[in-house]
């Protein structure tokens, strides 16, 4: 085969035995890898609590993992979210998938659980069960300084251990596969690391068709301010966006009361540019880089960790960000989910979290201490327990990223429909509604959301599966990447195509969420959204949103999207896309 190896390797930890399943042909034109294959051998089991012995915990790199095709080192986990009860998946960055890929794997499939502590070692076809007893309790770091320098790894820190509900797995030590517990289905499991090397090397079908593609890629986002522009992304990370959620009065602020900080200035990607000499660093094959590393070797924080441990819980300080960050990733936290359950918190107590406290109360959660064993359960569950409901702004019960709602109403929708709960990147509106491409749209209105939020989420299923990266498609499009498909498979695909291959992929993921009771009547936004104004200024006006165009929007997004009313798949959809399901 090019671009796959056509096998993936199947672990049960309770027998600490495993075998080699070899995936026919269709099943890679249809699913492609990554989250499309991933998903296809979740469904399987995707009714089991998340904690049983029969869950499975995958990692699935994509055709294009290990190859020399832009942004190629990414890779799918997925199971399903303890925290949510949905499907769970991140596609995250770091040497881990190129690894997997050159020991000949397309991904692994983990069940069972083992009976002690361990790490499971993989070189090429040489898999080992280590006891990993010794590294109970220990931090990210603690983990990677047992092994060699450049190892590709996969760690659970003490967050998972004790719980967590947003717990994280972390590669390479600053690569995170976020949301919705994944840690804590890889501690359920007792598995504190992975550890993969590969000696092998991907097949490529055509590399001079790839160079010829990677050329108009390279051109594309050459030309691309957000990407490649003096105040991009390569230039100042993902936090290249603080001042445009700032400016559009849409940063969610006092947990999502307001949509402004007084105090963003003083906090953006030009300050910590100049407190702490960030240098560049990001995914291998990847020319944007990201990712910022500070002088003194701190991981500097990504936007969304930027926006929450500011404006959503009224910090004014730099350096308690880059310390709460530290602290997250140390312990293995997401930090979206971090911040949103203090952000609730602080407005269920009544009073702002001092600096101190905020970090005292990250480590409270990770330990699972003191309030760290409410905390722990997220917001949702939080505030159910303290009686005030109203103050987690969750969907699905998944804290909601950096993005008011109320300021971008494709945003509004994508969180109601997202498969994965309250999350911006299954659409990522944001690319068209504020950063304007591939072409702009008003922010303000519901008018054409439902398709275009459908044919975004199909888009982005591609990129997940094929695996890239989201940001390239700031410039590229499917029609570039039909063309590094051809040249790294052999079989000839059309833009067209790949998006059909990724409308199956989501309505799969829709089909998972079914058959574990999810319906219309979780679609939905917290009720402030509806109720209270933002922040509005001269500029722009942030009016609380008309909850009769959301439902009618909604109802649009069902009819274009396949779904009966209740928002359920239909027989006649699955049998169109060649999906398994029964009503």
């Amino acid at each position: 085969m090019f671009g796959w190896t056509g096998k993936i390797l199947c672990l049960d930890l309770s027998k600490k035995q495993y075998t080699t399943l070899t995936p026919n042909q269709n099943i890679y034109d249809e699913y492609i890898g990554g989250r499309g294959l991933a998903g296809y051998y979740l469904k399987e089991v995707i009714k089991e609590p998340w904690d049983s012995e029969k869950m499975r915990l995958l990692f699935f790199t994509g055709p294009l993992t290990d190859t020399p095709s832009p942004t190629s080192g990414r890779m799918t986990i997925m199971s399903r979210s303890p925290l949510t009860g949905t499907l769970c998946d991140s596609s995250v960055g770091g040497t881990l998938g190129g690894q997997i890929k050159k020991a000949g794997w397309d991904g692994l499939i983990i069940t069972g659980k083992s009976q002690n502590m361990i790490g499971i070692e993989i070189i090429d076809s040489s898999i080992n069960f280590i006891d990993a007893s010794n590294l109970k309790g220990s931090t990210i770091s603690e983990v990677i300084s047992k092994f060699e320098k450049n190892s590709s790894t996969a760690i659970i820190g003490p967050a998972a251990e004790n719980g967590v509900l947003f717990s994280n797995i972390v590669l390479d030590s600053h690569h995170f596969a976020g949301r919705g517990g994944l840690g804590l289905v890889m501690a359920n499991k007792n598995i504190k690391y992975i550890k993969v090397k590969g000696t092998g090397k991907t097949s490529v079908f055509d590399i001079n068709e790839l160079r010829k593609a990677r050329e108009k890629i390279f051109r594309l986002t050459a030309a691309s301010p957000i990407l490649l522009g003096e105040l991009g992304i390569s230039n100042y990370g993902t936090g290249a966006l603080y001042d445009l959620m700032d400016s559009r009065n849409m940063m969610p602020t006092d947990n999502f009361k307001a949509t402004k900080f007084n105090y963003a200035p003083k906090l953006n990607a030009y300050q910590y540019k100049n407190k702490y000499e960030p240098k560049k660093t990001g995914c291998p094959g990847c020319h944007i880089l990201c990712k910022k590393i500070g002088k003194n070797n701190e991981i500097l924080p990504e936007f969304e960790t930027m926006s929450h441990f500011t404006a959503l819980i009224g910090n004014k300080d730099l350096d308690t960000v880059v310390k709460a960050n530290n602290i997250c990733n140390e312990m293995g936290m997401d930090t979206i989910s971090a911040a949103a359950t203090l952000a609730c918190y602080s407005e269920i107590k009544e009073k702002i979290i001092t600096k101190g406290k905020v970090l005292s109360l990250l480590y409270d959660i990770a330990l699972s201490k003191g309030i760290g064993k409410e905390l722990k359960l997220g917001s949702y569950r939080y505030a159910e327990l303290k009686g005030q409901e109203e103050a987690a702004m969750t969907v699905k019960k998944q804290e909601l990223p950096a993005y008011d709602p109320r300021g971008a109403y494709g945003m509004a929708l994508s969180y109601a429909t997202s498969t994965r709960s309250g999350c911006h990147l299954r659409a990522y509106p944001i690319s068209h509604e504020i950063l304007r491409k591939p072409v702009a749209t008003d922010r303000f209105t519901f008018n054409g959301k439902a398709r275009i939020i459908k044919i975004s989420e199909d888009l982005n299923a591609v990129i997940d599966s094929l695996t890239t990266c989201k940001f390239l498609f700031f410039a590229a499009t499917l029609e570039e990447y039909a063309q590094v498909f051809y040249a790294v498979t052999g079989i000839k695909t059309t833009a067209q195509d790949l998006l059909k291959k990724g409308e199956r992929i989501y309505y799969n993921e829709y089909t998972m969420n079914a058959l574990n009771g999810f319906t219309s009547k979780d679609n939905d936004l917290p009720k402030r959204f509806f109720k209270n104004p933002g922040t509005s200024t001269i500029e722009s006006k942030i009016k609380p949103l008309k909850r009769k165009d959301f439902l009618k929007c909604l109802k649009d997004y069902y009819k274009i999207r396949g779904l009966d009313k209740n928002g359920l798949p239909t027989k006649k959809e699955t049998e169109k896309l060649g999906i398994e399901w029964k009503d």
